[in-house]
């Protein structure tokens, strides 16, 4: 019994990890966007990534350490510097201009910029479904940029939430390579230390804006930094370590329904009629770069087939 029980439960851990990263990375959104009016780009960014780096050495305690090679740790600065450090600040600025539900359906580029970076830096190729994909999600950012023409802050929001899903993108194609060897854990918090180091020149911001913040804000920033960066991002590379990059990237396609939802909720904000047309062509050219030829199916020989 006992051996049959522990595959079923690895099994179970797996889509349980997949729903806490949803979850938690689409109240992200909504929690940068609420404390955006008391907090800077850059002091937001080193709040979360230093409230994150403290939670993640606390559930690293115990759990011992496996000595990266010099190309995983030159792996780990990618995945630290692009995707916690550049990612959280142009996320937080893009957030400055634009509402949370349009940040989303912008940053859910991502998946396809992720299957361009495999095909060029694993050789993984460019599949004609790939290249029909980006060019629909292109059509839908354009979109998206026609629905923010009205002011320019809006297309600078637009600039630095493409930023933010490059850096994302490049980030998570660095982690895929290190997590074949280096445990999920160590890891994160390598990265997270790495970002946290990255954002230390607003260190004299973050102490300035936390003492004339209201407690809220500061509470929620660190609710970001302990769940959507410490937890999240443990559980995203629980389950990347076990599952394909591509099908994984799939599961972002729920964040940004989930961020509208609690944006109105909470926030009373809902993105432009054509952010959200923009945004629904985006997730559609990055379903449609997911597509993969049917293959004929292998000849039969006579012999084989008539034995």
């Amino acid at each position: 019994m006992q051996t049959s029980a522990a595959p079923s439960a690895r099994a179970f851990l797996v889509p349980a990890a997949v729903v806490v990263t949803v979850l938690a990375w689409a109240s992200a959104f909504v929690g940068i966007r609420a404390v955006g009016e008391d907090l800077s780009p850059g002091a937001l960014a080193l709040g979360r990534l230093l409230v994150g780096t403290v939670v993640l050495a606390a559930l690293a305690i115990g759990r011992g350490w496996v000595a990266p090679s010099r190309r995983e740790w030159a792996l780990l600065a990618v995945c630290g510097v692009g995707w916690f450090a550049v990612y959280n600040v142009a996320l937080n600025a893009a957030e400055q201009h634009l509402d949370a539900g349009t940040t989303a359906l912008l940053a859910n580029v991502g998946p396809i910029l992720i299957a361009v970076f495999a095909g060029i830096w694993l050789g993984e190729g460019f599949p004609r479904w790939l290249v029909v994909g980006i060019a629909v999600a292109f059509a839908g950012v354009l979109l998206i940029g026609l629905s923010t023409s009205g002011g320019d802050a809006d297309v600078v929001g637009v600039v630095f939430c493409l930023v933010a899903a490059v850096a994302y993108a490049i980030g998570v194609v660095a982690q895929k390579v290190v997590l074949r060897r280096l445990p999920a854990l160590q890891v994160t918090l390598t990265a997270c230390a790495i970002g946290a180091v990255c954002c230390l020149p607003w260190s004299g911001v973050l102490v300035q804006e936390v003492g004339e913040a209201p407690a809220s804000s500061v509470l929620g920033m660190v609710y970001l930094g302990a769940v959507p960066t410490a937890i999240a991002f443990s559980t995203w590379a629980y389950a990347l370590a076990r599952t394909d990059a591509g099908r994984l990237g799939v599961t972002t396609y729920l964040v940004p329904p989930l961020v509208i939802g609690l944006a109105w909720l909470l926030l009373e904000e809902v993105p432009p009629v054509l952010a959200v047309v923009g945004g629904v062509v985006c997730l559609a050219g990055v379903a449609v770069s997911r597509r993969r030829d049917r293959r004929p199916p292998a000849a039969v020989p006579q012999e084989a087939a008539t034995a």
